[in-house]
C-alpha cells in the first residue's frame, strides 16, 4: 500500500494543532520543518484552502455520511476535509492520490476501521463533484452568527460578495522599507521579480511573480504587509517627535510608522515577548530605524506625554480571514463582546499618554462596528471634550473613509484585508 506523504500526515497533525487551539500560523511554523521544502508551498494550500473553504466542504461531505460528518472522529472528519479540498480544488493532485492517501492516512490514525468510509465518501464525492448542491449560506463557508449579523448590516448580496472575498488565495505584498514603492519596483525588476504599484496603497507593491518571499525580501529592504495595514501607519500621520505603538506585536506598523518619521523615534511595546522577537528579527535585517523595543503591558502605559500613540487593539480580526481563515471559525459572539470591553480598557490607558495637541490613532484589522466606530464614539464621549475626531487634512482616496473620517476598509469594496482607523486628537 502507498506510504502516507510526509506533507499529507503534517496536514493532520496542523489539523489536530487547530482543534487543540494553536492559530494555524503557529502550528504551520512549528510543524512544517520536517516537510520538504519542495513541498511547503502545497501543504500551505492544503492546510488554508481546507480552512478557508471548511464550511463549504462539510456542507458537501453530508451528502455521503449518513449521520453527518459532524458526528464522525475528529480525525476521520478532518481526513476527509482534506481529501475533498484535494479532489475539488487541487487539480494537480490526481483523484486516485487524493482517496488512496486519504484511505492511507485513516489506516494509521487511532480509527483505522473508519478506512472503508474514507474511501466511500472520497470516492463517491469524485464520481459526483461536478454536480454538487448549493446553498448560498453553507457555500460561503462563514458560521452562521456571522452571516446573520453581517446580512443586518450590508444585506444579503453584499454580504455574499464579503465572504467570496474572505475566500480569495491572498495575494502577495510587501511594504519597501527607505525607498518609495516606484524605485522598489525598479529594484525588483532588475532582479527578475516582477510587481505592480498600486493607486490605492501607495506605500505598497503587489508581487506578481513566482520568486519565494525569501528571494522578495532579499532583493531589497522591505516587509511582508497587506495594503490595509500599511494604510493605517499612512493614516496616522505621525512624522515627528516620540511615537509609542503599544501594541506592536507583530511589528509591521511599527516598522511603516518608523520609516515615515521625520524626526524622533517609535517606541513599539507589547505583552509578549515571544510575539516581539519577529519585530527584533526585522529590525536586525532591515538596518538603521528610529525604532526602540521593550515588553510591556499597554493597560500600564510605560511612557506619557508623547506625541503620537498607535492603538493597534486585540480584535476579532473579522478583516483578515483571506490569511487567517481559521479565526472565522475560532470566534464567538461571546469573544466579540470581551474584547469590545478590553479595547475599551485600552483606549482609556492610552489616553492619559498623549500631550495636547497629540495624537491617539485607534485600529483593528475587524470590521465590526462595536469594535470600530462604536469604540471610537463611546471613547469620545468618556473623555468630556479632552479629544476629537482628526481626520488627515488629505487623503488619496476618500472612498477608503467613512462619512466621519476614519479609515474603513472592507475587502470586497476595496480588494485588500479588512481595517479600520480613527484618528484621536487630545485637546484638553
Amino acid at each position: 500500500m502507498p506510504k502516507v506523504t510526509k506533507a499529507r500526515q503534517t496536514a493532520l497533525n496542523i489539523m489536530r494543532a487547530i482543534r487543540a487551539g494553536e492559530l494555524a500560523d503557529r502550528a504551520f511554523v512549528r510543524l512544517v520543518t520536517d516537510v520538504p521544502a519542495r513541498e511547503r508551498a502545497w501543504l500551505y494550500e492544503l492546510i488554508y484552502g481546507t480552512l478557508r473553504l471548511q464550511g463549504r466542504l462539510d456542507y458537501i461531505l453530508d451528502r455521503f455520511v449518513k449521520r453527518g460528518v459532524a458526528k464522525l472522529d475528529a480525525d476521520v472528519h478532518d481526513i476527509l476535509r482534506l481529501g475533498a479540498y484535494q479532489l475539488l480544488e487541487m487539480h494537480s493532485v490526481p483523484a486516485y492520490a487524493a482517496v488512496s492517501q486519504s484511505v492511507e492516512m485513516t489506516r494509521a490514525s487511532r480509527t483505522r476501521s473508519a478506512s472503508g468510509l474514507v474511501n466511500g465518501v472520497l470516492q463517491s464525492l469524485e464520481r459526483s463533484k461536478h454536480e454538487l448542491p448549493h446553498d448560498a449560506a453553507r457555500w460561503s463557508s462563514h458560521p452562521d452568527w456571522l452571516l446573520e449579523r453581517w446580512r443586518g448590516r450590508f444585506g444579503w448580496e453584499e454580504t455574499l460578495a464579503l465572504t467570496q472575498a474572505n475566500n480569495q488565495r491572498p495575494e502577495l505584498y510587501i511594504r519597501p522599507i527607505g525607498m518609495a514603492a516606484d524605485v522598489a519596483q525598479q529594484q525588483l525588476q532588475a532582479r527578475g521579480i516582477a510587481s505592480a504599484t498600486l493607486a490605492a496603497a501607495p506605500d505598497a507593491l503587489r508581487i506578481e511573480s513566482d520568486a519565494p518571499v525569501t528571494d522578495v525580501l532579499a532583493a531589497l529592504p522591505s516587509i511582508v504587509q497587506d495594503p490595509a495595514a500599511g494604510l493605517v501607519a499612512r493614516y496616522a500621520g505621525l512624522h515627528a517627535g516620540v511615537i509609542a505603538d503599544v501594541c506592536a506585536a507583530p511589528g509591521g506598523k511599527a516598522i511603516a510608522l518608523a520609516d515615515g518619521l521625520q524626526s524622533g523615534w517609535v517606541l513599539a511595546s507589547d505583552v509578549s515577548p515571544a510575539r516581539l522577537q519577529r519585530i527584533v528579527e526585522n529590525k536586525q535585517r532591515l538596518g538603521q530605524l528610529p525604532l526602540h523595543i521593550a515588553v510591556a503591558d499597554a493597560r500600564f502605559p510605560i511612557v506619557r506625554g508623547v506625541a503620537g500613540v498607535l492603538l493597534d487593539a486585540p480584535c476579532t480580526g473579522t478583516g483578515t480571514f483571506r490569511r487567517h481563515p481559521d479565526g472565522k471559525w475560532r470566534i464567538t459572539p461571546k469573544d466579540l463582546a470581551a474584547l469590545v470591553e478590553l479595547q475599551r480598557e485600552l483606549l482609556d490607558a492610552a489616553a492619559a499618554t498623549v500631550n495636547r495637541g497629540g495624537v491617539l490613532v485607534y485600529s483593528t484589522c475587524s470590521i465590526e462596528e462595536e469594535e470600530n466606530e462604536r469604540q471610537v464614539r463611546s471613547f469620545i464621549e468618556r473623555q468630556n471634550g479632552a479629544f476629537r475626531l482628526a481626520a488627515p487634512s488629505s487623503w488619496h482616496d476618500d472612498r477608503q473613509l467613512n462619512a466621519e473620517g476614519m479609515l474603513l476598509m472592507l475587502p470586497h469594496r476595496h480588494g485588500f484585508d479588512g481595517a479600520f482607523a480613527a484618528r484621536l486628537e487630545r485637546v484638553a
